[in-house]
């Protein structure tokens, strides 16, 4: 559990303890004194607050929404490998962008955006799904970055199978859990990921700390 969320917790267990607390009993009086009921339930609902917006009960569907497409690769002719449509080579990108792409008709694996910054570890990206949303022969998934206005980034395309996929969608999961996003290393990357290919483009905003 995060620590956003036992805030919240903590701050609704305060609230339920000073609701509890004002209720009187046979003598008149409550169960708290007033001054200690005022306090439990203020810290409570700010705490409450606070939990909520900064985290992703809140964002999450804000977050979607406000994904910006960058310039657009023209495809002609039938699709043989899944490929980035959007963005193209040397773009420069918003800090949230829907990064978009094909793939050939029958292809069953999953497709993953993992980008790799400055930092040179390796961060696997995913929106509700935790893998690329695929459909009528077009794939996208909404792409985070987070460092500095200018900076590079390689975009990589991966193909995965089951035990591969599962393995990103674990470490997303665990990373948001912890509220701390370390990357991987390559030598952390599954064997089941295949790079189907590898795109440099930069911030042209300030990015850091923006999510």
């Amino acid at each position: 559990m995060s620590t956003k969320i036992i805030i919240v917790v903590v701050g609704i267990f305060l609230v339920f303890l000073a609701l509890l607390g004002n209720r009187k009993g046979n003598s008149g009086e409550g169960f708290l004194s007033s001054k200690l009921v005022l306090a439990f339930g203020i810290i409570g609902v700010l705490m409450i607050i606070f939990g909520s917006y900064s985290s992703d009960l809140v964002n999450y569907n804000t977050q979607m929404e406000q994904v910006s497409i960058g310039n657009k690769l023209k495809i002609s002719g039938t699709v043989d490998a899944v490929k980035v449509v959007s963005p193209i080579e040397k773009d420069s990108v918003d800090c949230r962008i829907l990064t978009m792409g094909v793939y050939p008709e029958g292809h069953s694996k999953d497709i993953w955006v993992i980008i790799r910054p400055t930092d040179d570890r390796y961060y696997p990206q995913s929106d509700h799904t935790n893998t690329s949303y695929k459909r009528d022969g077009e794939w996208q998934v909404v792409t985070r970055f987070g460092g500095d206005k200018g900076e590079a980034y390689d975009l990589i395309i991966y193909e995965a199978d089951t035990e591969a996929s599962a393995f990103f969608s674990t470490t997303i999961a665990n990373w948001k859990e912890a509220d701390d996003y370390p990357g991987l290393q390559l030598a952390e990357m599954p064997t089941g990921a295949k790079e189907v290919e590898r795109l440099v483009i930069y911030t042209k905003k300030n990015c850091r700390g923006v999510f």
